[in-house]
């Protein structure tokens, strides 16, 4: 029996929630916490993860400890010891800013007895806000937003946002010291580098304030005057790797986005589907990759290559979108959007594609689901694909149909996921 439209949808959304359940603090931190000091220990972190983490971190520790952590508004778990702190995100606010003040407080006067757990995840470059030396929380605002709109990936906007913080780049564990930095890691960036998850502020970062400007100048963006006077400087350097003060810290990485891939291989393969994990790490502009695997499923679709129907492919990272109209977008309902326009209507593929925090840009919907008939019901409705396209309008375009994916917050971020189920060809 040939697997109904809302088969479907029910597998794809199996797909996303298994990635979503793997990437979960509960299950992946507690084998990663540290031995108890001789000292105070004192939790900190940022992300829309952290505060997840810290609950989690406070079930299985057997000692005293007290902190803060800061968090995306909604994502907030109750804790008993560790003060959980809600800001804005992507672009930070003064909650933010006055949280990591007090962040900066906390592990002042610390002793090599004591010991730090940062708890860092994705969304901490805007939630742990210090602006560089000359600089305002207006002028770090006006970056971000600048950076969000001019198509540069997560890791050249990292760069230039380490180069403009008081406390990213290995600053925040230079504060700690003498005391340990144990920093456990949820990755959302394609790499899993951890200078560029939440803009690494408790590990050292190579790149320089030359690399940061080159970024600025790429992508022709329009700094605040104190912004480029402080790369033009060089006054803006992070902490580098010789740097002794980092020395006895170690960090680890407790999920990535490959672990949330090989969870969804695993639930394909029990709906009786090849998996395909294609990578954890795909970039570029969402609307290109969109068209390239759009040819890739054609190809499977009509030749059977380089994959054998039924088949799933799976992918993950962090594409980019450069803005060019006024619509709701989001790079994951861009992406789908592209691949729908490019399938035209290709019978047997249907897809997902979905932010892992519950969150496509900056709409409170983690992303959307695709079905051979999504045009035709689009035109049906006066609803013309391509110009949604081109006026960036994936979220408009899809809850017009129904099609959207909603979460509410996740507790966790390992990154965009994206899932094509092929059916086997009719015969």
């Amino acid at each position: 029996m040939t697997p109904s439209s809302a088969d479907h949808r029910a597998l794809l959304r199996s797909l996303f929630d298994a990635a979503i359940a793997a990437a979960q603090p509960a299950l992946c931190l507690p084998p990663h916490l540290p031995a108890r000091p001789k000292g105070r220990t004192i939790v900190i972190g940022a992300g829309k993860a952290s505060a997840a983490m810290a609950h989690s971190l406070e079930a299985h520790w057997d000692g005293p400890l007290e902190g803060l952590v800061i968090t995306r508004y909604g994502y907030a778990v109750p804790c008993q010891r560790i003060e959980i702190v809600e800001a804005a995100h992507p672009v930070p606010d003064a909650a933010g800013a006055h949280a990591t003040q007090r962040i900066r407080q906390l592990v002042a006067g610390l002793s090599a007895d004591d010991l730090v757990i940062a708890l860092v995840s994705g969304g901490g470059s805007a939630l742990l806000v210090e602006p560089g030396q000359g600089l305002t929380l207006a002028d770090k605002q006006a970056v971000n937003s600048a950076l969000l709109e001019c198509g540069a990936s997560i890791s050249e906007m990292n760069c230039v946002r380490r180069h403009l913080s008081g406390i990213k780049g290995g600053r925040l564990a230079a504060a700690c010291y003498p005391a340990r930095v144990h920093t456990l890691l949820i990755s959302d960036v394609p790499g899993d580098a951890p200078s560029n998850i939440a803009s690494g502020p408790t590990v050292a970062d190579a790149s320089s304030c030359a690399d940061a400007l080159a970024i600025v100048n790429r992508y022709q963006i329009a700094l605040p005057p104190a912004a480029r006077a402080l790369l033009e400087s060089g006054q803006g350097e992070s902490i580098k790797p010789e740097d002794a003060r980092l020395d006895a810290n170690l960090t680890r990485t407790i999920t990535a986005p490959q672990i949330a891939l090989e969870a969804a291989a695993q639930v394909a393969r029990a709906a009786g589907y090849t998996p395909y994990i294609l990578g954890d790490s795909l970039e570029g502009e969402a609307r290109d990759l969109g068209k390239a695997m759009a040819g890739m499923a054609r190809q499977v679709v009509l030749h059977g290559q380089p994959f054998q129907t039924p088949c799933v492919l799976l992918s993950g990272g962090e594409t980019t979108v450069t803005l060019r109209g006024k619509g709701r977008g989001g790079r994951n309902v861009e992406f789908l959007l592209s691949l729908a326009v490019a399938l035209d209507g290709l019978p047997g593929v249907h897809a997902i594609a979905g932010d892992t925090d519950g969150v496509d840009g900056v709409e409170e919907i983690a992303g959307a689901t695709l079905a051979p008939d999504t045009l035709e019901r689009a035109w049906a409705q006066g609803i013309n694909p391509r110009a949604s396209l081109d006026r960036n309008d994936g979220h408009g375009f899809f809850q017009a149909l129904g099609d959207s994916v909603i979460t509410g917050p996740t507790l966790t971020n390992v990154n965009d996921f994206r899932a094509i189920v092929i059916e086997a060809a009719k015969g």
